[in-house]
């Protein structure tokens, strides 16, 4: 759990458009605005290496200090270059440690191996990898984890049957699927030769039939003849 506040430093910058912002990233920062609470918003910018540790070790819960000012917030959206992953833009939103936040977090199922119904040959399929949560800033976990190792065959696993930890509320519908334990699927694939075999004996019939009409023919044209 996010129990504790890491610390980020940030520089204030103006709204200059997309240019400037390519030149932060150039230089190795990352542009991010502040807002909500009742403060105005605060736009500026982050050492790109420095956000990705605090990310990574607060969990949720920031501290920033823009231009000596400070704040507690979380990150609310990353934007992330599609093919290179490199952090784009970011939005935090400010938060009061006594107030209950909502959140995105991964759903991680542990124990699928020893599933009697996967040790039975079934597959596990997840069908949901996220759940929203509400719990105080430091209490949102990184993720929430389920122990699936008594699922046997045919079993469905509902939101309803998650155990959220202590100080967090799932806010998803519990009737929502998130697993099951079913047979893999098997693929019924057409014998490779049978329609060329079709041709071919179709094709051999009416080869046999020509010779038998010319026959005919012949005999027709000799009678005549005579």
């Amino acid at each position: 759990m996010a129990n504790s506040t890491t610390t980020l430093t940030a520089t204030p910058r103006e709204i200059e458009g997309s240019r400037a912002n390519r030149r932060l990233r150039r230089a190795g920062r990352v542009p991010a605005v502040l807002y909500g609470g009742e403060g105005e918003p605060k736009h500026f910018s982050v050492d790109a290496r420095e956000l990705r540790q605090a990310l990574l070790a607060s969990g949720a819960v920031i501290e920033l200090d823009v231009g000596g000012e400070t704040a507690t917030a979380v990150v609310k959206e990353q934007q992330r270059d599609p093919v290179r992953g490199d952090m784009l833009h970011v939005d935090f939103v400010r938060v009061r440690m006594d107030v209950a936040i909502q959140a995105v977090v991964p759903l991680e199922l542990v124990g699928a191996e020893d599933a009697p119904g996967v040790r039975e040959g079934g597959v596990l399929e997840q069908q949901l990898r996220e759940v929203n949560v509400e719990a105080l800033p430091a209490e949102i976990p990184e993720a929430v984890r389920h122990d699936v190792s008594g699922l046997e065959m045919g079993a469905t696993l509902h939101v309803s049957d998650l155990t959220a930890p202590e100080g967090v509320k799932i806010l998803d519908d519990p009737e929502t699927v998130v697993a099951s334990v079913t047979l893999p699927r098997v693929e019924v694939e057409e014998p490779e030769g049978v329609e060329t075999e079709t041709e071919v004996v179709g094709e051999g019939e009416a080869a046999a039939a020509e010779p038998e009409a010319g026959g005919d023919e012949g005999e027709q044209a000799d009678q005549g003849s005579e």
